[in-house]
């Protein structure tokens, strides 16, 4: 089978898991496409949401549909990185002993790590967790483990803010995407969520997801497959310059706002990794989309859950974010000509 009928395929199956994750979670499906997304350009994700919305149903649903292995660690102020790796305890003869962690336990077959409320974790667990996302591996025992199939997924509950440490720039840039898990608005939505008893038993709902379909560790080969596949033209990588550069100087590109003194509205736009992550989910989605070219569009649809949160506001309007960003992204994906 050559590459483009495998690609084909796979896009299939694909669809496939993302029909079954919206049976599983309804009302998500601009989430779920994202996450869908990020699977395939095996990005990592942070979510964000409030309490009781579904977001670790629909990782549960997701992992069981990889046929991976799930951990889940809650994030506290008292947890140590060493609590990731292992933990000790006493047997019932009094003696010690030492077990793998939740990063450890599932050895190579760990498919999705879900970090809960990230932001109670101290500092000291956000730089582990960097290198387990940037490396998929971990030093323990005097020895390297990996992890070479793993996708961190994370949360950061955006109601309580005691106790909490705010991630550090570096941290927040190893995240492909940061997508929103808000509540539906459908009232017929609502009304499934609550009347239909199928909805009540997580367990059931979860393990009813087919786990045949997608093997998570083909993922990574198939990665490289989509992004060789999806090709660009110069037109469209000279578009993508222009939307990079306007996250750091937007006023270049028309973009003013009638309070905001511009030049001094950005601290710091997007990295180059964070422009690389935009191409690669791009193109996923392009992939999705049954295309073998990237389009303004596809870059256009990752825009926001790929930039928002990597492009950092200078202090004086940083309280103002969650009114400012969607302008800015607006502003953006509207001010610079798409061809």
């Amino acid at each position: 089978m050559n590459t483009e009928h495998q690609l084909s395929d796979w896009r299939h199956k694909a669809l496939q898991f993302e029909q079954q994750i919206n049976r599983t979670v309804i009302g998500q499906h601009l989430a779920v496409r994202d996450l869908v997304t990020a699977v395939f350009a095996r990005g990592h994700v942070l979510l964000e949401g409030q309490v009781g919305v579904g977001k670790t149903t629909l990782l549960r649903a997701m992992a069981q549909g990889l046929g991976g292995q799930y951990q889940r660690v809650e994030g506290t102020i008292d947890l140590m990185p060493s609590d990731l790796i292992y933990y000790t305890y006493l047997k019932s003869d009094g003696r010690p002993c030492v077990d793998p962690g939740p990063l450890l336990k599932q050895g190579e077959q760990l498919s999705v790590f879900f970090f809960n409320e990230i932001n109670r974790a101290r500092p000291q667990v956000h730089s582990l967790l960097l290198r387990v996302m940037a490396e998929r591996s971990v030093s323990a025992f005097n020895r390297e483990y990996s992890m070479p199939h793993v996708q961190v997924f994370a949360d950061r509950n955006r109601v309580e803010k005691e106790e909490t440490f705010e991630l550090p720039a570096a941290a927040r840039d190893r995240f492909m995407m940061e997508v929103a898990i808000d509540r539906p608005d459908d009232d017929a939505v609502l009304d499934e969520l609550m009347f239909n008893p199928r909805y009540h038993d997580v367990e059931t709902l979860v393990t009813g997801v087919d786990n045949t379909i997608i093997a998570y560790y083909i993922l990574n080969e198939l990665a490289i497959q989509i992004q060789h596949y999806v090709q660009t033209s110069p037109t469209l990588r000279r578009y993508a310059l222009a939307l990079w550069k306007a996250t750091t100087h937007p006023q270049q590109y028309g973009i003013h706002f009638s309070d905001v003194d511009m030049p001094q509205l950005i601290k710091a736009g997007a990295s180059p990794r964070g422009m690389s992550f935009l191409i690669r989910a791009a193109k996923v989605r392009a992939w999705l989309e049954n295309r073998n070219m990237l389009l303004p569009e596809d870059m256009q649809a990752v825009f926001e859950v790929t930039m928002a949160h990597r492009i950092f506001l200078n202090p004086i309007y940083e309280y103002r974010k969650e009114q400012l960003m969607p302008d800015l992204i607006n502003g953006i994906l509207n001010g610079v000509a798409a061809p």
